[in-house]
């Protein structure tokens, strides 16, 4: 499976935050300058949303991430989608964070 630029970029500040704990840290209370820090690339943050990140390290406790509430009553399937339909597989997997943020969810970086 071939990466995307932004689960690299994820992958990358992951292993950081998990080696270090300075830039752990400042990815907590600062995240998008942190990454860009460590990037050396400005984030496309949509206008209106917030980078939060949370330090779920501690292996004693279980994290659950409830994200936003899509609305999906008025999706259009594309053929491609139907053929999955219509042989018995879900379009909609279970909303799985780690390894990679679901597409959308993490800040957009330029292509090169």
């Amino acid at each position: 499976m071939e990466l995307t630029k932004e689960q690299e970029v994820f992958q990358t500040v992951i292993q950081k935050a998990w080696e270090d704990a300075s830039f752990k840290q400042e990815l907590v209370a600062n995240p998008v300058a942190a990454i860009e820090n460590l990037t050396g690339v400005k984030l496309n943050i949509e206008e209106g949303k917030t980078l939060v990140v949370r330090d779920q390290t501690n292996e004693s406790k279980v994290y659950i991430n409830i994200p936003a509430k899509q609305d999906i009553d008025d999706v259009e399937l594309n053929e491609e989608q139907l053929e999955a339909v219509a042989g018995g597989k879900s379009i909609i997997d279970p909303y799985i964070i780690f390894p990679f943020p679901p597409k959308g969810c993490f800040p957009t970086f330029p292509h090169e």
